[in-house]
């Protein structure tokens, strides 16, 4: 068994025990594999151990990866999610190459992602990043702003709106964790009971991954514990 399918076995054992802690059924909570800075073998070893859904921060770098496993991995029927922070100059490339896109929070965003998205490729699923804590330097639309760019993002064509994201500033223990999960929970359910159609409630990694289940996270964004920590950048 190679280091990175001893990971994945345990990560998912974390995610088993913390759904059945939470009264969750497993079946509930998607695992990705955040591959950022980790080359196309380490996401083929995940791969072959199974895991079939990843995640990448950096937008020409993924491209590179998806690229690449379609080489190496021709018959692998994989997901692959847009994290990070995503500026104008890069959406043609995510909309051509990525599947999802987890960090949209604003609208311009949107708009050029759906005009952007190759006809012959099933819609672009898109999560909301929403800045549940307020943190000053984070990325993500304000709660407050979220009804009306949520419901704006919903009528564009080629994009299906799929939930939220959310990482909220490190905190210690379950409960001072599960503060801002929390919250985005309650704005995820307040979108549904307007009359959106979301199904996806992206939160909690590595360190913090329990109390994101505790709190109905529906996807969970886990590096470090599967891939090891991160190589030191490049000089």
């Amino acid at each position: 068994m190679t280091t990175i399918e001893a990971n994945l076995l345990t990560v998912r054992q974390r995610i088993d025990h913390a759904c059945k802690v939470a009264g969750r059924d497993v079946t509930q909570v998607t695992l990705l594999a955040v591959s950022k800075t980790f080359g196309s073998e380490a996401v083929r070893a995940a791969v072959s151990a199974g895991q079939p859904a990843f995640g990448e921060n950096y937008v020409q770098e993924g491209v590179e990866k998806i690229l690449a496993l379609r080489e190496l991995a021709p018959d692998a029927a994989l997901s692959w999610h847009c994290i990070g922070p995503l500026q104008s100059n890069k959406t043609r490339l995510v909309a051509e190459h990525f599947d999802w896109v987890q960090s949209v929070d604003r609208l311009k965003i949107a708009q050029r992602l759906s005009e952007q998205r190759p006809a012959n490729l099933p819609p672009l699923q898109v999560c909301l990043q929403v800045n549940v804590d307020g943190g000053a330097n984070k990325s993500g639309v304000e709660p407050a702003e979220l009804p009306a760019l949520a419901e704006a993002v919903a009528q564009l064509p080629r994009l299906r709106l799929r939930g939220l994201m959310c990482i909220p500033e490190p905190a210690e223990g379950l409960a001072a964790q599960r503060v801002a999960f929390d919250r985005a929970r309650e704005l995820f359910d307040a979108l549904n009971q307007s009359g959106l159609a979301l199904d996806t409630l992206s939160m909690g990694m590595s360190d913090d991954l329990d109390a994101a289940i505790a709190s109905g996270s529906t996807l969970v964004r886990v590096g470090r514990a599967i891939f090891g920590s991160r190589p030191p950048a490049s000089s």
